[in-house]
């Protein structure tokens, strides 16, 4: 198959590196530090390390360090949240080696809160039966841990951190990856040559109109890895935050600000425009349901006009400045007084289940590629993931895929001719791709949402198709340009974007049930005959999205067991 871009003169720049890590949240540095001795080139697209998922984390990790607490204890809590997808062998690698994994972090010198005595504290979350999630800062744990990682990586010598560079295209060579092109401000294209590439890259909340997500999270690893021909999964599953603060002054491209489940653990009820508190009759954990079910009963109130809102008034007093400061700055910032009014709360898009396929130690189906992180798909997730495992799964599975690299010696390093991909000059029309953007997140919102139904999905993937035309189109009519970063990261994550949509909404569409966070109005109970993950692979959308090589046309679907070797 000839490639749909048209290329042009060959990289002048070919770095080798013994491995690569793309990502610099907790999942991404935790591996390059574990992969320590062996040499580690960091890629990251933001001016430093502070970007990614992991820093706007309000809640904390989970993990069963407590007395009367079991990993069991916990598996259990998960599966139940998955909503019958988890793959059980993977659910129970996370929640035993989450232990040991956390309290190594703890023997680190990771600035965990503890109490009076000085002991861990725990705190309660939704859908955990037991306390079990340890915090830094209160509410700010991800800035807290992901400072401390950043700190630790910036002073081990065998990793080398390239900031400011978008990673844009995986390449493979007979099965085997062969390395990443990447753009580095200020030097230009790139590529850098390595067997050995862990994809750590976090999720796609920049898909939807309204997320809590920064930024930075636009499906690039999932959209490189599936052009590359790597196998994806779970797509359809797409956790929405259910109480992120309902301020009309913010933008629809900026993150929609958290109030973490932790609030709700210690005891804040969510009411409605009456002052009537409406999750007891929706389940039987009322508040502390699991996500899916929160963030669907808000859902229906706004639909409705009746209003949702969050009472802190209960909880709040003279201590709440030190444990929920972030959620005090966020309300006050925002012209709201948490200690004598209620704050009005939307779901958001929060955290993508779905990735690229990997089994047990991160492999996915390229030889010489990994995953980790909110990218990856284990199943450990199943259909809904349980609040607070997402920084235990990138400390988990980074370990775990470190682990594995280090066993395995370099192989000759491949040659493969790279060229410069034609890039359109939009710097004279950020405008237009701004519209093409915000038209594709609003689109992802208000069709394969929280709630979906056939008629919605389909329209919204014609849309995705003709964009990716578009796309493909103004491509092919670039000429070769002396671009920026800015230039290369917003065409970038547009394609990657794009890619990705018609990836959730095709996916969508072949789940004819509810079930976690899928839920459809025109299917609404779950059906016991889809208790099955969907599995994608290259060729679904083959003209409109650049896909390279020759593979194979395959959608199925699964029953769930594990994918280890």
């Amino acid at each position: 198959m000839t490639l749909i871009r048209p290329f042009g003169p060959q990289i002048p720049i070919i770095e080798n590196s013994e491995v690569i890590v793309v990502g610099s949240g907790i999942a991404g540095m935790v591996a390059a530090l574990q992969l320590y001795p062996r040499k580690v080139t960091l890629v990251t697209k933001t001016q430093s390390l502070t970007g990614g998922s992991t820093a706007w984390a309000q809640g904390g990790i989970a993990a069963a360090i407590g007395d009367d607490d079991s990993p069991e204890e916990h598996a259990k809590d998960t599966l139940n949240a998955g909503a019958g997808l988890n793959d059980k062998a993977i659910v129970d690698i996370l929640t035993q080696d989450g232990v040991d994994r956390l309290k190594k972090l703890i023997e680190a010198g990771a600035p965990f809160d503890r109490n009076l005595k000085g002991d861990i504290q725990l705190g309660r979350e939704a859908a955990h039966k037991n306390r079990r999630i340890v915090h830094s800062g209160g509410d700010s744990t991800g800035i807290h841990i992901h400072n401390w990682l950043a700190d630790a990586v910036y002073k081990k010598p065998s990793i080398s951190v390239k900031p400011s560079t978008f990673a844009w295209e995986l390449k493979v060579k007979n099965g085997h990856i062969g390395g990443v092109l990447v753009y580095q401000e200020p030097h230009g294209w790139i590529f850098l040559r390595s067997s050995f590439i862990v994809m750590a890259t976090g999720g796609l909340g920049q898909l939807y109109q309204r997320t809590t997500n920064p930024l930075e999270a636009t499906a690039d690893g999932l959209a490189m890895a599936y052009r590359a021909g790597a196998e994806v999964a779970d797509l359809e599953f797409v956790q929405f935050h259910p109480t992120a603060l309902a301020d009309p002054n913010i933008k629809d491209n900026l993150p929609m600000p958290l109030l973490t489940e932790a609030l709700r653990g210690e005891g804040a009820t969510l009411v409605d425009e009456t002052g009537r508190r409406f999750m007891p009759g929706e389940h039987p954990d009322a508040e502390l349901a699991p996500r899916d079910v929160v963030a669907r009963s808000i859902w229906q109130r706004l639909q409705n006009s009746k209003g949702a809102f969050l009472d802190l008034r209960s909880i709040f007093d003279e201590t709440s400045e030190k444990r929920f400061p972030t959620v005090i700055e966020i309300c006050r910032k925002a012209g709201f007084d948490p200690f004598n009014e209620l704050i009005p709360v939307a779901p958001a898009a929060h955290y993508h289940m779905g990735g690229i396929v990997s089994d047990r130690l991160g492999r996915t189906s390229i030889k010489g590629l990994w995953a980790c992180g909110e990218v990856a798909a284990t199943g450990v997730h199943g259909a809904n993931r349980l609040a607070s495992n997402s920084l235990l799964e990138g400390l988990v599975f980074g370990c775990r895929v470190a682990e594995d690299i280090k066993k395995r010696k370099s192989p000759h390093n491949l040659n493969i001719d790279i060229e410069i991909p034609n890039i359109p000059e939009i710097s004279v029309s950020n405008e237009e791709v701004n519209l093409l953007t915000n038209s594709l997140r609003k689109n992802m919102y208000e069709n394969v949402g929280l709630c979906r139904d056939f008629r919605g999905m389909r329209l919204a993937y014609k849309a995705h198709k003709n964009l990716a035309l578009k796309i493909n189109h103004i491509e092919s009519q670039a000429g070769k340009l002396n671009c920026t970063l800015d230039v290369i990261r917003s065409w970038g994550e547009l394609r990657n974007l794009t890619l990705a949509g018609c990836l959730v909404t095709k996916a969508a569409l072949g789940r004819s049930e509810s079930r976690g966070a899928h839920y459809r109005l025109d299917f609404p109970e779950q059906q016991i005959e889809e208790n099955t993950r969907q599995y994608l692979k290259l060729k679904d959308f083959e003209d409109p999205f650049g896909l390279q090589e020759d593979y194979s046309n395959e959608t199925k679907k699964q029953a769930t067991s594990s994918l280890s070797a």
